[in-house]
């Protein structure tokens, strides 16, 4: 039992200080449960209102491809500077280090490979695995007209009574297939279905023409997918446009890890999202990082 000899009433209640509620930070989040938020302040910075993701789940339908063929070796040095990882929990358990701070997010979808009907998917991680393995958030691609549309949107849904009962966010993707564009208006249905069935956030591409009307019509937060491979000044310009439109930042996988300076991208990437840093000159910081690294590898020989 405490001593509670000499005890003083000497305590503060700061009577005429009135008692602090503050609104969560991220759109359309403010009604969630704490331990959601709390993941999804993990994913989204709290100063910022942004998140640089670094998706590197390629491999669950294309296997090693360019860039991912050594996960250990070209991506796992690329963490420190991403705010959270998409990734597969086999790469997850097997290469990346249980040190990492980064936020998880799981690819929870999958079946098919790129030799069959990629919408033909099925939910392929059940939620307590996510949870054991400490996930912010899982993943599913919905395919909005595509071949096995209510098949993925059935998973989304799955997937969202199962994150919200154990407090883990769920990203909804909008996926493109062969025959679908990505207008502005594609992209308004998409992600307006993936938020009004529950996804808490969604991922979906940037479009040139009338990407502020699909982030403003998507009432959680959206996130850019990178896409193919462009010229960095191109990936970095892209991402300038879609913050500056709307979306509360990216996920971007071979735009990065398929660079040629990949550390030096993601930083660059991140000065674009966090700090509102004009893509010219985050061109240029990429550049004097790129040129600094050749500099080290040549005084190291």
């Amino acid at each position: 039992m405490a001593d509670i000899e000499g005890t003083h009433e000497t305590k503060e209640f700061y009577l005429d200080v009135p008692a602090k509620n503050r609104a969560f930070f991220l759109k359309g989040s403010g009604a969630l449960d704490w331990g959601l938020q709390n993941r999804l302040a993990r994913i989204f910075s709290p100063a910022s209102g942004k998140t640089v993701m670094l998706a590197i789940d390629h491999g669950y339908f294309q296997g090693p491809t360019t860039g991912l063929e050594r996960v250990d070796v070209n991506i796992v040095p690329l963490a420190p500077y991403a705010d959270a990882l998409m990734l597969t929990r086999g790469i997850l358990r097997s290469t990346i280090p249980s040190s990492c701070r980064n936020a998880i997010v799981l690819r929870a979808s999958g079946g098919p490979s790129i030799l069959k009907e990629l919408s033909n998917e099925q939910i392929a991680l059940d939620i307590e695995d996510a949870v054991r393995l400490n996930a912010c958030a899982v993943a599913v691609q919905v395919f909005v007209g595509g071949e096995f549309e209510t098949q993925s949107i059935h998973n989304l849904t799955r997937l969202v009574d199962a994150g919200n009962r154990y407090g883990v966010a769920v990203l909804g993707v909008t996926a493109v297939g062969k025959t679908l564009t990505r207008d502005a208006k594609y992209l308004r249905l998409a992600c307006r279905i993936c938020a009004e069935l529950g996804a808490h956030v969604v991922k979906t591409y940037f479009c040139p023409e009338g990407f502020e009307t699909v982030a403003a019509s998507c009432p959680v937060p959206l996130v850019m997918a990178g896409g193919k491979k462009l010229p960095e000044l191109d990936a970095l310009k892209m991402a300038s446009n879609a913050v500056e439109q709307g979306a509360s930042g990216v996920d971007m996988g071979r735009n990065i890890f398929q660079s040629d300076a990949p550390t030096a991208m993601i930083q660059a990437v991140g000065k674009v999202v966090h700090e509102g840093l004009k893509p010219e000159h985050a061109y240029d910081f990429y550049q004097t990082l790129k040129n600094e690294k050749k500099v080290e590898t040549l005084a190291g020989r």
